[in-house]
């Protein structure tokens, strides 16, 4: 194996502590904790291991990019247990502004409401958005590409032994489910809002039957304006309000014509899931692990591996894998080593 995937193999066996943020520039100054990485390599961390309210998680990260525009977290209480994985587009700034605001909301809201519901979810995210729109506004002129910033948005709140999930955007949320003898099965949680997926299409269409360019293909791809492939979002400011307008001149987030209402929306789809006894993990996961994989192959090789358990980011791959139990899963990117 070469060096540099012998150093980022050996990162994933790495195990994390109880809260975690996947960005080494916002950790205590960015020092690893006994990662076994090399300390001169800034590409390259990970956590000891960590317990949740209902198992045990981990994660190394992996930087191949020059801006790593995503962030992950993980928040842990005796009680319960916070995931997030945030897909940025455009920049960091919308991921960033959502792992530093979306769980402190969620938590506000609990107190106040003195429980964990789909409301609270849902108020949270609308808060967060809310929160970032208020920044756009601030900040646009002077940084007028703030407002093609956006973020996907995939979230988990265990509460109560019930699993809370919401998302925006196509990552995905899939449990695996252990049945009969030692067999696993993939069970999708989270609904995909990407253009590619015709469902989606459609649905657009129907919120803009005067807009026949609502969605177009373009180089073999379906996209919203012929823009951006995601229907759902944080951020994006420009396709929400006209106010955002961006400078024509910016061919690449050009608009035909002027915006006459969103054509994108950070409402999320939200599902609960009371856990069972055969709920063995779940895997959180931007979309660059299910171009490659499909759910039944990604949680059979979780299954196949049942001692470790990492998250990542490795190019636009962002991965968490959380256990049930005392079962530890390997992480999905030492899979992607021996392809």
């Amino acid at each position: 194996m070469w060096p540099w995937l012998e150093k980022i193999a050996s990162a994933c066996w790495d195990r994390v502590r109880r809260y975690s943020l996947t960005r080494r520039d916002e950790d205590n100054g960015g020092s690893g904790s006994g990662s076994g990485a090399d300390a001169d390599d800034l590409l390259l961390w990970s956590r000891d291991l960590g317990r949740h309210a209902a198992g045990d998680f981990s994660f190394a990260v992996v930087q191949a990019n020059e801006v790593l525009e995503d962030h992950s977290q993980v928040e842990t209480g005796a009680a319960s247990t916070f995931v997030g994985v945030y897909d940025g587009h455009g920049g960091a700034e919308a991921s960033r502004f959502i792992s530093n605001h979306l769980s402190a909301h969620i938590v506000r809201l609990a107190q106040e409401s003195g429980t964990v519901s789909e409301d609270v979810v849902r108020n949270a995210f609308s808060a967060t958005e809310q929160g970032f729109l208020s920044l756009v506004r601030r900040t646009h002129l002077i940084k007028p590409s703030i407002a093609a910033i956006g973020s996907c948005c995939l979230v988990g709140v265990i509460w109560r032994k019930t699993l809370y999930l919401a998302n925006l955007g196509d990552s995905r949320a899939v449990v695996g489910c252990v049945i009969g003898s030692n067999k696993v099965v993939a069970e999708q949680l989270t609904r995909d809002h990407n253009a590619s997926i015709e469902e989606v299409r459609q649905e657009l269409r129907s919120l803009h039957p005067d807009d026949s360019q609502i969605v177009v293909l373009k180089n073999g791809v379906w996209r919203i304006k012929g823009i951006i492939q995601v229907s759902r979002s944080i951020g994006d400011a420009y396709l929400k309000k006209q106010e955002f307008a961006l400078d024509p001149s910016i061919t690449r987030f050009h608009l035909s014509e002027p915006l006459r209402r969103p054509v994108l929306t950070s409402e999320p789809s939200i599902c609960t899931r009371l856990l069972r006894p055969q709920d063995s993990f779940v895997i959180f996961a931007s979309d660059g692990l299910w171009e490659h994989l499909t759910n039944q192959q990604a949680v059979e090789i979780v299954h196949r591996s049942p001692r470790e358990v990492c998250s990542l980011f490795f190019l636009t791959l962002s991965v968490l894998v959380l256990a049930f139990g005392d079962k530890h899963i390997m992480t999905l990117f030492c899979h992607f080593l021996d392809q």
